[in-house]
């Protein structure tokens, strides 16, 4: 006899107590990537395990969120408040913060196949229990975990008139794959179980992302004890991801596609995308100021510069919050169907949103329906939007309201009749976003949990395996996927890039992993798949590193995540290199170009002993001016309106806190180096506010009255490091 399902427990120890009946005390849990994880379920569990050394517990996940504490004392008295006022009311992730202390009872493991970026590079047990997967891969590598059971934190369906149903809303990206898996293997006689914790301030996402509550087997529900969604705030667009950003809004095609990532570079992205549509004689003005057509001839042939009249598609792993912002901005408009040839009609511009008896004739000429009407042509064209809901087709014919109509499409008289009675308005079940996954901030959040009926049905939430390729999928296959994703744009970050056109994204050389793999290779490869479409990898020129500024573009590295046969476009602050098809010359001489001016010379050098550059080949005039200079003054001479704020899409941080963080992080990097640290100290202990300027940031950090000597050191560091930004009342809105 089978098991019952939905069994609904306002106990979270009962729920333990039950999935432990079900499946044993050995449990292989996978956990959603991200914001999914249903924190007081996985904390009851847990703690079972760490009361229970007869349990084991393997954790199978990615990106497992942890409030930000801080490394040293003074980034502690920063980020506690902080952390305190976006996350206090949040329970946090027990297993998440014993691994970050490496306080794992011998008994539970935990492996991820996605890091916070940097965070697990010194944490050597996470290092080795890492599982390096393609993110579509995941689905099967979790299988091959030996994966039992999988829980996740839903929205109920209650508010919005769906009860006995759930959305899987922020991660329906592995677990709608991973679900009739688990039931295939519990069919063939190993225990499993789906695990819900409802949580009434999920955004309720429909579509693919709605299923019944009966399709797991416990559901945890205490409204009483829901919690806040953990948020990502929004960071600090510097100079250099504004330029970068703006350089990859040129490269978008009208009524195309866009893949975009989390962070500032993705947020830059956006917002000069906004900026060409919204205020496009602004945008053009700095196009020409950098003479982007003139000096990158990829933009005129693959890009565009005017405002998104047709609108543009998203189809993303993760949905950013940026997608919202152009869906507000009017530009995430085109809408894609799930039926291949109707989509290939649209996109041929013989179809348009517009019904009208020509949509009829086009359909017929492209054999999609008959005439006379057929009931599958009218059951077809209703749920399209074609023909109104009302109309029904009943003895050889059309019934609208009781009025009966020929359906031939040849006789005028039905013609006339059908386009009175019968037709309806627009096409309808259009999606203008494809997502995975998403975390944002908490504005994000409220505005889906605002959206209207109508404004949900255009985001439809689905598996990963879907999205990050072409290969066929019960929500689509290759043909209709092509069809739907024109002129795409597949926009990702990379941590440095050769000269021969290879990207490190994930990990360093000495084989400590940063992030994970992700996406980034299953959208590289679809790019040279698709008919129009193109990689766009972005990074910044340089970073800096034991107190040293590096180059981002380098001659090699001994870790590569996109091998160079994949190489295609590469964006730094300073332009464009368009590298698909081209020769090893050519590519070298193409990143060289979009390198720091202060690296050039090096690689240059390095290109040509390596036999890849002609001996004679010297460096142009118009390459050498990459400087940071140079592109703070493209950003400051933007006008007085300021055309690339620091915080275009809002921010978490108060004015003090973004002057402390900006005073802190001129600290970290003065004592990046055994020298640099002697010195700032032998400078901190001079430093005194002997006008009272720093007063109420002294406040912030429980400095005012320090008690002590590690107090009083810490006041005077910061009094130092607040100096040498030179400006006690900066927001940190400047992008100076």
């Amino acid at each position: 006899m089978a098991e019952e399902t939905g069994r609904r427990s306002n106990d979270v120890n009962a729920c333990v107590d039950e999935l432990i009946a079900r499946v044993g005390k050995t449990i292989t849990l996978g956990l959603p990537l991200g914001l999914g994880k249903p924190i007081r379920f996985v904390n009851a569990l847990y703690q079972r395990a760490k009361d229970d050394p007869e349990l084991q517990l393997h954790i199978v996940t990615a990106l497992s969120l942890l409030a930000p504490k801080g490394s040293s004392s003074l980034e502690r008295r920063f980020l506690e408040p902080f952390a305190e006022r976006l996350y206090g009311a949040i329970p946090e992730l027990a297993y998440a913060r014993d691994v970050v202390g490496n306080r794992l009872p011998d008994n539970v493991r935990v492996s991820e196949f996605f890091f916070k970026a940097g965070n697990y590079l010194n944490n050597t047990s996470q290092q080795r229990h890492y599982v390096c997967s393609n993110y579509t891969h995941a689905v099967r590598d979790l299988m091959a975990q030996g994966v039992n059971v999988v829980a996740q934190m839903v929205a109920p369906g209650d508010a919005v008139g769906k009860p006995g149903m759930v959305s899987l809303s922020c991660n329906p990206d592995l677990t709608l794959d991973l679900m009739p898996l688990l039931r295939e293997r519990q069919a063939q006689g190993t225990p499993v179980a789906l695990v819900a914790e409802l949580n009434r301030n999920l955004p309720w996402l429909d579509r693919h992302a709605a299923v019944h509550a009966s399709d797991f087997d416990l559901v945890f529900e205490q409204p009483a004890t829901d919690y806040p969604l953990f948020s990502a705030p929004e960071m600090a667009i510097s100079p250099e991801d504004h330029l970068i950003g703006f350089y990859a809004s040129a490269l978008l095609r009208d009524g195309g596609t866009l893949q975009v990532g989390i962070g500032s570079l993705g947020a830059a992205l956006v917002h000069s995308t906004i900026l060409r549509h919204q205020r496009n004689g602004d945008w053009r003005a700095v196009y020409d100021q950098l003479r982007v057509g003139e000096r990158f001839p990829v933009v005129r042939e693959e890009g565009g510069t005017g405002p998104f009249e047709r609108g543009l598609y998203g189809c993303s792993e993760m949905m950013v919050d940026g997608f919202l912002h152009l869906m507000q901005a009017g530009i995430l408009r085109r809408e894609v169907f799930d039926h291949a040839d109707l989509q290939v009609l649209i996109n041929a511009g013989e179809l348009d949103e517009q019904v009208s008896m020509g949509s009829l004739d086009v359909l017929r000429r492209a054999r999609l329906i008959d005439s006379p009407l057929r009931a599958r042509d009218v059951s077809w064209l209703v749920s399209v939007g074609v023909f109104k809901e009302a109309v029904q087709f009943k003895g050889g014919r059309l019934l609208v309201n009781g009025q009966s109509v020929e359906g031939d499409l040849d006789d005028p008289e039905a013609r006339q009749a059908i386009e009175v009675l019968a037709l309806g308005r627009r096409l309808k079940g259009g999606v203008a976003m494809h997502g995975g996954f998403y975390v944002g901030p908490e504005r994000f959040y409220q505005a889906l949990r605002e959206l209207d009926a109508e404004q949900r049905q255009r985001i439809c939430m689905t598996s990963v395996n879907f999205i990050n390729h072409l290969y066929d999928h019960r929500y689509g296959n290759q043909r209709l996927k092509a069809a739907q994703r024109v002129h795409s744009r597949f926009i990702n970050s990379a941590m440095m890039y050769t000269l021969g056109g290879a990207a490190v994204s994930d990990g360093l050389e000495d084989g400590r992993v940063v992030s994970g793999v992700g996406g980034q290779y299953n959208f590289v490869a679809m790019a040279h798949e698709l008919p129009g479409a193109r990689s766009i990898l972005c990074l910044r020129a340089t970073r800096h590193s034991g107190g040293q500024t590096l180059s981002n573009i380098v001659f090699n590295y001994a870790h590569c995540t996109i091998p160079r046969h994949l190489r295609d476009i590469v964006i730094t602050e300073y332009g464009i290199a368009d590298l698909r098809g081209q020769s090893d010359e050519q590519v070298y001489l193409q990143l060289i170009r979009i390198a720091d001016s202060r690296f050039q010379p090096g690689l240059l050098k390095q290109a040509q002993k390596a036999g890849k550059v002609d001996p004679g080949f010297r460096l142009p005039e118009d390459w050498c001016g990459n400087t940071p200079e140079a592109v703070r003054s493209v950003v400051a001479g933007s006008g007085e309106e300021q055309l690339f704020p620091a915080f275009p899409f809002g921010r978490d941080f108060t004015d003090e806190e973004l002057t402390l963080g900006k005073a802190l992080k001129t600290l970290k990097a003065a004592t990046a180096t055994r020298r640099g640290k002697l010195t700032t100290l032998w400078h901190a202990v001079r430093a005194r506010d002997e006008h009272d300027r720093y007063g109420t940031l002294l406040a912030r950090m429980g400095l005012e009255r320090p008690t002590g000597l590690r107090e009083k050191l810490d006041q005077r560091l910061l009094i130092h490091g607040l100096q040498q930004i030179d400006s006690p009342t900066d927001t940190g809105n400047s992008n100076a």
